[in-house]
């Protein structure tokens, strides 16, 4: 299918000349509305897995084809187009959203309708549940995993005291009571945090409220639009204190849109993009990991070769995933039953079945032999763009490696990778 082809099928999905046979997939994105600056990116992500699983073959012959929406970076506004993709559209196989509330205001929908729902984003829901019908699948790190690793660091750091300043959200709330959780069964001192609602005129008292505390560490933990105004306004203020950066500040927004310099050294915890098998630990007991960055790079160089120069965000290596990870698992289902699956809770079982340690491991770099072995009937693990998959019986990926990074400038500067060693687990 050609590029025309691709985007007739994202941007215009009530085109006429649609194959009738086409495997819809459905995503909700930000492409207007404060978060706009991530939402084509990450679609493009998904239309180039949708070209290269339909270079492949497709589903025995039948093409993938890509349905979005826009979320407009609002509740509201995004719950109807959401909506719009289950009952107007009538996806089976859901993509997203970014926004962790559209996400759980649709839960009893894709219960109801026997939906697999993918979530790639940073900020999707935990998936712990256990349910009869539909089936959740998540990406990225969870919370769990951030918060234990910045514990960590800042404990190993000798860091004594530690406390947050935290968007009043699902995620970042979230971000920071694990952090301080963690750092807390460490046997580190937790100091009173703050939390706000995004959207406001000024964060000035907030600001002070964090760094009044004299914390070793504060964690920002908010999205990139509101985290450049409180780094703004915190730089304007003689830069109390000392940060921590979440992961959802990783982007160009923040960076472009706060005084240069003002993070420079300041450290930041996001998702790794090595594969575990490219990663070995420095010494025993230590948390630092040396990685590999080879089947990343590669996934850059074919996203921006396909996009005329423009490369993925971290998070698109994600989105890329979920795409060829639900193509992958129907491709089994069809040729172990004869039949392609539309019940997300059976999706939800075989993807996770697929993706034992112990099966033949298929990358994306070669999509045509793995459909092909998968047409075959041989079960085969995926190694993505941004992991090799492992999941827990409710569908979160299992990660072990974290990356560190830091700011320089006006660029994200990547530091050593650390093991992710939670105590007790999620």
């Amino acid at each position: 299918m050609g590029l025309a082809s691709l985007f007739s099928a994202a941007c215009a999905p009530e085109e006429p000349h649609l194959p009738e046979n086409a495997i819809v997939l459905g995503a909700l994105l930000p492409f207007s509305g404060g978060e706009s600056a991530i939402g084509r990116n990450l679609e493009q992500a998904m239309l180039l897995a949708v070209q290269d699983l339909n270079a492949a073959g497709g589903l025995d012959g039948r093409p993938f084809l890509l349905r979005s929406r826009d979320s407009h970076s609002s509740s509201e506004r995004g719950l109807e187009e959401l909506l719009n993709l289950l009952y107007t559209d009538q996806v089976r196989y859901l993509i997203g959203p970014e926004e962790d509330g559209l996400a759980r205001e649709i839960v009893r929908d894709v219960k109801a309708l026997d939906v697999l729902h993918m979530l790639p984003g940073y900020a999707a829901p935990t998936v712990a549940r256990s349910e009869a019908m539909g089936g959740w699948m998540r990406l990225a790190p969870t919370s769990f995993d951030v918060g234990c690793t910045l514990a960590r660091l800042a404990f190993d750091q000798g860091i004594g005291t530690v406390n947050s300043l935290a968007a009043r959200d699902d995620y970042n709330t979230a971000v920071s009571s694990e952090f301080t959780t963690h750092f807390a069964a460490l046997g580190g001192r937790i100091l009173p945090s703050v939390t706000f609602a995004s959207g406001q005129q000024t964060y000035t008292s907030n600001i002070e409220s964090a760094f009044g505390a004299r914390a070793g560490r504060t964690l920002l933990a908010s999205y990139p639009t509101t985290g450049s105004t409180i780094v703004t306004e915190w730089a304007v203020s003689g830069r109390p204190g000392t940060w921590f950066l979440g992961p959802a500040l990783r982007t160009e927004v923040l960076l472009a849109n706060i005084p240069t310099g003002s993070l420079d050294g300041y450290v930041g915890v996001s998702p790794s993009l090595s594969l575990r098998s490219e990663c070995r630990t420095m010494a025993e007991g230590q948390q630092e990991v040396d990685c590999a960055t080879g089947n990343a790079a590669a996934f850059i160089r074919h996203f921006s070769s396909f996009w005329d120069g423009e490369g993925p965000l971290p998070a698109a290596h994600f989105y890329y995933d979920g795409v060829v990870l639900i193509a992958m698992g129907l491709a089994y289902a069809q040729a172990k039953s004869g039949a392609v699956p539309t019940s997300g809770y059976d999706l939800h079982a075989i993807i996770r079945e697929l993706n034992d340690p112990a099966h033949e491991a298929a990358s994306w770099r070669d999509l045509p032999a793995a459909m092909a072995k998968l047409r075959a009937g041989t079960p085969l693990r995926y190694v993505g763009a941004a992991a090799e998959y492992e999941f827990d019986g409710y569908g979160a990926t299992r990660h072990h490696v974290m990356q560190l990074w830091t700011v320089d400038g006006d660029a994200f500067v990547d530091l050593a990778p650390v093991a992710v060693r939670c105590f007790g687990g999620r």
